[in-house]
């Protein structure tokens, strides 16, 4: 696994605006525009190397839906998610019933030489997918167009909406979206549905409302909603009123991601994941009732995103991110495992998996050992020629 500069390409913010990224710098706290989307270097990883972030992708996937059934056999479990214990039997019927599921991002600690560490899974609302599919493709097609890359995202995407047998579907993202990151990641979605062959419609999600004399979730123009895909966190909804038509309809309506995904969102799942798998090499030490024997730690807010209210504990000293939102509904502590670092910068591997295959990777950097919302996204190539189309169909159809 490789860094290497690269020189930009002219003009290459209109071009990824035009690819629908639609903030390809950040403005930090005191002012400055900083890149989002980076390609003055790029990542290269050899074949064995994209084949052990494959393997571990899939294994891991396979332990955390393991341990959703192990949670939510018993419901005294779902306390210390800081989910409604009362959304129990609905959480496990979406995943007894198999409810379709789209999509899922592993963040992984990987630098190419021992195995990946599992860090977290954002199984629920995860971001990233335009930078991932759409962005680092072009990129690649433009400036190294005989290389490979580890990207199938789009076309599982696009397989994965087929095999759910739907028509029909909603796509939904909150108004309080302010950056635009939400809309776009929903408004690519919502492309994959149409390329599948799909019809779709676009909402927010605060515009859905519950018909109770037709007993039907209904849209914009009181619209029947049977199918929803809603880039909304469970554990907002369930606690919100809204969600208790969710949880008294559960038949009225199917909502993807489903809401047992909520327990692989969760950071608690860290710690069941040890409990059930203890000494696994892609795992890290994990507890729910404090640090226990661990020298060095990090405290995660269960509910946290963006590296808001992490505390890291290390023996050089400790470092607390502020959060006003998260953090009441519990923590987790897991033994902390210091980012590989690639000329200074800090760097983590968001690992895909679309319909329970792994499917390409994302490559963020940040300048902190946590990584925040002003982490950058790099591309990245395989250290080999591109497949002929016909080898890539059959990797498809595997």
């Amino acid at each position: 696994m490789y860094r290497h500069l690269s020189r930009p390409r002219d003009g290459w913010r209109r071009t990824v605006e035009s690819q629908g990224l639609v903030w390809p710098t950040t403005r930090t706290p005191d002012g400055r525009e900083v890149p989002y989307w980076d390609e003055s270097a790029y990542y290269e990883l050899s074949e064995d190397e994209v084949e052990h972030l494959e393997s571990v992708t899939e294994e891991l996937h396979r332990m955390c839906v393991e341990a959703a059934r192990h949670v939510l056999a018993e419901p005294a479990r779902l306390d210390a998610f800081g989910l409604p214990r009362a959304a129990r039997d609905y959480l496990r019927s979406t995943l007894l019933s198999g409810s379709p599921s789209l999509y899922g991002r592993f963040d992984l600690r990987y630098d190419g030489l021992g195995p990946a560490k599992l860090l977290e899974y954002n199984a629920d609302t995860p971001t990233g997918l335009v930078e991932t599919a759409v962005v680092q493709w072009h990129w690649l097609e433009e400036v190294m167009p005989s290389t490979d890359q580890w990207n199938s995202v789009h076309e599982r995407l696009v397989r994965a909406w087929q095999r759910t047998g739907r028509h029909v579907v909603h796509f939904a993202h909150s108004a309080a979206d302010e950056e635009g990151e939400e809309w776009m990641t929903v408004a690519y979605l919502r492309d994959t549905a149409i390329e599948a062959g799909l019809t779709t419609y676009g909402l927010q999600v605060e515009q859905i409302g519950w018909d109770a004399a037709a007993r039907v979730f209904a849209g914009l123009d009181n619209e029947p909603i049977h199918t929803c895909f809603k880039l909304y966190p469970w554990e907002d909804m369930l606690r919100e009123p809204f969600g208790q038509h969710v949880l008294d309809n559960p038949a009225a309506a199917t909502w993807i991601e489903p809401a047992w995904k909520a327990v692989l969102s969760n950071k608690a799942l860290l710690a069941v994941l040890w409990e059930l798998y203890p000494g696994h090499e892609n795992l890290l030490p994990a507890y729910l009732d404090g640090p226990r024997d661990l020298v060095e730690w990090v405290k995660k807010p269960l509910h946290g995103r963006e590296g808001d209210g992490i505390e890291v504990h290390t023996l050089a000293g400790d470092t607390r991110r502020a959060s006003t939102r998260y953090g009441p509904e519990g923590h987790c502590w897991q033994e902390y495992a210091e980012l590989p670092r690639f000329d200074g910068n800090h760097v983590v591997i968001g690992s895909w998996v679309v319909d329970g295959e792994a499917a390409g990777c994302l490559v963020r950097e940040s300048d902190e050992p946590v990584t925040d919302y002003y982490a950058r996204v790099l591309p990245h190539v395989i250290a080999a020629p591109r497949p002929d189309e016909a080898t890539q169909r059959a990797w498809l159809d595997a």
